[in-house]
């Protein structure tokens, strides 16, 4: 029973490794959301943003003529101009002249809030896996339930900051002081998510496997009691 209980374990940290390195991978990328804005000259190239939890970046890419003329610039995957390609980290985060703010001023509380509590997120998930660490050493299974725990609020902070991002988004798009029309979700985006459910998943998991069994009869538990002395 102890070697199934441990199978499960290693199987269940494993997952969790792979929800480690997603968050990992969201929380420096600057992948989050795509921005597009209106197009109205095809022989331009035009400019698109992409932005993540520290900072935005833009590029200048060519559009391709097409029948129907498009309202928004993009894909991000259209090639560009490498020396248009510049990232700008938000002027919350540095200090200095070459640092940038958003078009919307309430962009600068959204970003400090997703930043934040992923942050939060990144501490919770690194506290448990000390947690679980540890708990492979012999007489430290005890550990596991307070993982479980910490990778639990760990998920929870990742779909919050996704959340605000996405709101984030939506009140940078219906603002009338920007250029952008359009937007999309990027990998980035997904990696958070995925992480989330990842986590949360097998946090719960971990936390159902440290609970003691409960006995399969009634008299089990009578059996397995310490004579008194």
């Amino acid at each position: 029973m102890m070697e199934l209980k441990a199978i499960k374990i290693r199987v269940t940290f494993c997952i969790i490794l792979v929800g480690v390195s997603l968050m990992l991978a969201a929380v420096m990328s600057d992948y989050w959301a795509v921005l597009n804005p209106r197009v109205d000259d095809l022989s331009e190239p035009c400019e698109v943003a992409h932005f993540g939890l520290w900072r935005l970046c833009k590029k200048k890419i060519l559009m391709e003529a097409t029948d129907s003329k498009p309202k928004g610039c993009g894909p991000l995957s259209l090639p560009g101009e490498v020396k248009h390609h510049s990232c700008t980290y938000f002027k919350h985060f540095t200090s200095g002249e070459n640092a940038e703010i958003f078009e919307v001023t309430t962009q600068k509380e959204y970003s400090i809030s997703a930043a934040a509590i992923a942050i939060i997120g990144v501490g919770f998930m690194a506290m448990g896996m000390v947690c679980t660490l540890l708990s492979f050493k012999q007489k430290l299974d005890y550990l596991l339930k307070p993982a479980g725990l910490f990778f639990v609020f760990s998920g929870l902070c990742m779909i919050i900051s996704a959340e605000v991002i996405r709101q984030s988004v939506h009140r940078m798009i219906d603002s009338k002081d920007t250029v952008w029309i359009e937007y999309y979700y990027s990998w980035s985006f997904a990696c958070a998510c995925a992480s989330f459910a990842l986590l949360f998943i097998c946090g719960i998991a971990l936390v159902l496997i440290s609970l003691p069994r409960m006995p399969r009869n009634p008299w089990e538990s009578c059996m397995d009691a310490e004579p008194d002395m």
